[in-house]
């Protein structure tokens, strides 16, 4: 049995506890959102803060752009299929964040499937696979569509 964790690079940015989140920061001086999470200095210009809380960024969010990724990108990018299998990225504006956040869409939401706009769910899901692990990352479904 393969091991879940998180993609290179992408450890502490998500969290599948108490359902799929991304995990950002809320600067303490002036509530500015961050993601992935600050870490040493607010990411308001006017601010300057370095106290931070760590939030749970909201588990769904409106379509702000969207397009196919019909070239793989280079490395580090491990494609989850031989030969390589375009994908859909999908710009969400986070509820409750005030962020645009990019991410890949699940397998099957083609640009299609897609509209500015509309409402999608984060999940969890699998961006590739050795023998040992399971690699996860956050990808975004279009709401109301089973897995």
């Amino acid at each position: 049995m393969r091991t879940r964790t998180p993609a290179l690079g992408a450890e502490g940015w998500f969290t599948e506890d108490g359902g799929p989140a991304l995990v950002g920061s809320r600067c303490d001086g002036c509530a500015a959102v961050a993601f992935p999470a600050a870490s040493f200095r607010c990411p308001n210009p006017a601010c300057g803060g370095s106290e931070f809380t760590e939030v749970r960024l909201g588990p769904g969010g409106t379509v702000w752009s969207y397009t196919d990724l019909r070239y793989q990108p280079p490395a580090p990018f491990v494609p989850a299929l031989e030969p390589y299998e375009p994908c859909t990225l999908v710009a969400v504006e986070v509820d409750g964040s005030g962020l645009v956040v990019l991410g890949q869409a699940v397998a099957g939401v083609s640009v299609e499937d897609l509209r500015v706009g509309a409402r999608v769910e984060l999940v969890v899901d699998t961006l590739f696979c050795d023998d040992e692990h399971e690699y996860t990352i956050w990808k975004w479904r279009p709401a109301g569509v089973a897995r």
